[in-house]
């Protein structure tokens, strides 16, 4: 049965009503409050409440009146925490124009304007301000991905850690569910001096740090500031030591202070992170919004999430640099669990939108030798080639999908999520004995009409700069679709991703695009210009204007009207 428990209180009324004299960690968010566990809010909220916290929720904030929102709760026994939301706030504001959007998907009828720009950094600053003797913890995305020295499109240059910006005492980067419950314990025990136990936390210290084996030192904000092969150096020492099983810490000196983040954890266990998504969310947006319309809510509320992480390297994406590169798969029981309880959500009629992940057809895949992955730091285990020590079988996902398929009253469970297609096929044909029938299974049973595909360009110069498959396999995949859709009677579309005006690609590169012939008849409404975000390779190919790997220059396209020239020939079939 689904869980009727109750939401993580929004207002000192909710508090009374609870009967609490005191809130151990109050929470302020970017994002309306929605009870699911695709929010990160709500499962850094339920993680802490798991384990004996008081947790309150204060979401989107007014920071432009006198401040009531951020004092209307009081100081919490141990601190703050700070997100955005479930997006860069930047990247939820702006296009890759620069232009302000006019809706924002996480906030009640889509309202724009309900968070600021760079959310974290504002109101983290705040409440520093108003309480300077609390901590305050930021995390989410925008915070993880800002961790370092990065680029910032918006202001086209490079900014500081966020740490230094928000004033802020701890940042968690990445998933941070256990890296939360350490951080409350250690501000419990008051230990301030011991930071440097802290996994997966990054913190500012006044002293440099010793010379160790496991620190690595990075080149200061300053020099890179002055040195854009020096910030490039530095991009690809942190990748370096995020593709690692087990990474090393890292520290980057701004001014006479030290930016210092510690390493991550192990993998999660499959038991842990089954932990984390059978905490009992009610799935449902906070009674606070009365029944107005959510819309990132209404596109994941059927939804299920099967694991995390992405091991495809592709060099825009920001999924490994908080993820990780190394799948996380829950068991297959917590995933049935969930959909059973979707049962007894308002309005579900039997339709699950997504069974998937970041890459939908990685669920279950690890390398066949764990040592070999230890030992391993590479960007992609698919790119230039795939690792031979990758086990790519999607026999686990079929069976998955089958048992999904035998519980009463699921009528369709759609793949929503993106998949890589060249985990079962090559330019030669499938892969091995399980591709074929995944392929004709994912086409026929688990696709609502149209099959959504990122071959994300059609020319081999760019897609290597993007980490990306030659387009010759796109032709071999269209081949195979088409011949699924005549062998079963079906009308279905594929419909391929294409980014325009990425590191290396020309205006002559997108003509040839326009003009290629596997693209005749195939929609083309999945396009989008390149934006540069925090913690990517090709953003530091767009603000260096050379290739990360092999430090020569390269073309980068940065006029505006050059950049809109080079979407519209999306557009000029």
């Amino acid at each position: 049965m689904m869980n009727k428990g109750r939401f993580i209180p929004t207002t000192k009324k909710e508090i009374d009503a609870l009967g609490w004299d005191y809130v151990d960690v109050i929470i302020f968010t970017g994002d309306a409050y929605v009870d699911h566990p695709s929010f990160g809010t709500a499962v850094i909220a339920r993680v802490l409440e798991n384990s004996g916290y008081r947790v309150a929720i204060v979401p989107q904030p007014n920071w432009r009146d006198d401040l009531r929102d951020f004092k209307k709760l009081g100081t919490p026994r141990l601190f703050f925490g700070v997100n955005s939301g479930a997006m860069d706030s930047m990247v939820n504001h702006y296009t890759a124009a620069k232009r302000l959007r006019s809706n924002d998907a996480y906030t009640p009828n889509g309202a724009p304007n309900m968070r600021p720009d760079y959310a974290v950094k504002v109101y983290s600053n705040i409440l520093k301000k108003l309480y300077p003797d609390i901590p305050v913890v930021i995390g989410g995305i925008e915070a993880s991905l800002r961790r370092f020295t990065h680029y910032d499109y918006w202001q086209d240059k490079l900014l500081p850690s966020v740490l230094v910006e928000s004033k802020a005492d701890y940042l968690i980067y990445g998933m941070g569910e256990r890296a939360i419950l350490d951080v409350a314990r250690h501000i419990e025990e008051g230990a301030w001096e011991d930071k440097n136990k802290l996994q997966q936390v990054a913190w500012i210290s006044n002293e440099k740090p010793s010379d160790n084996p496991d620190r690595v030192f990075l080149h200061s904000y300053e020099k890179c500031l002055k040195d854009k092969k020096s910030f490039v150096e530095n991009f690809n020492a942190i990748e370096l030591e995020a593709n690692r099983m087990v990474g090393k810490q890292l520290v980057e000196q701004i001014g006479n202070r030290y930016v210092v983040v510690n390493s991550p954890y192990p993998l999660p266990s499959t038991e842990e992170l089954d932990s984390f998504y059978d905490l009992p969310y009610t799935k449902l947006p906070h009674p606070r919004y009365k029944g107005k319309h959510i819309p990132a809510y209404e596109m994941i509320k059927f939804s299920i999430n099967t694991h995390r992480g992405c091991f495809g390297g592709c060099s825009f994406c920001t999924i490994a640099a908080h993820q990780g590169k190394h799948i996380q798969s829950r068991s297959e029981a917590s995933i049935l669990t969930e959909i059973e309880r979707l049962k007894e959500l308002p309005g579900f009629a039997g339709n699950i939108s997504d069974v998937g992940a970041p890459t939908a057809n990685m669920y279950g895949m690890a390398g066949n030798d764990r040592s070999v992955c230890e030992k391993c730091f590479r960007k992609s285990c698919l790119f230039p080639k795939m690792c031979p020590n990758l086990n790519n079988s999607h026999r686990r996902l079929l069976k998955l999908y089958k048992s999904i398929s035998e519980i009463k009253g699921i009528k369709h469970a759609y793949i929503g999520s993106g998949i890589r297609y060249d985990l079962f096929l090559d330019e030669k044909g499938f892969l091995d004995s399980s591709s074929k029938p995944y392929f004709e299974e994912l086409v026929t049973k688990h696709t609502s009409g149209r099959l959504k595909v990122a071959p994300e360009h059609t020319e081999d110069n760019v897609l290597a700069l993007m980490n990306k498959p030659s387009f010759k396999l796109f032709e071999r995949l269209k081949r195979e679709f088409d011949r699924v859709n005549k062998d079963n009677g079906l009308r279905y579309q594929l419909v391929p991703y294409f980014i325009s005006s990425h590191p290396g690609c020309t205006e002559k590169d997108m003509e040839k695009l326009a003009g290629h012939w596997a693209l005749k008849g195939v929609y083309m409404d999945q396009v989008q210009d390149f934006t540069p975000t925090p913690m990517t390779k090709s953003s530091a190919a767009y603000y260096s204007q050379m290739d990360p790997k092999s430090l020569k220059p390269i073309f980068v396209e940065k006029n505006m009207e050059r950049k809109r020239g080079q979407k519209c020939y999306f557009f000029k079939k």
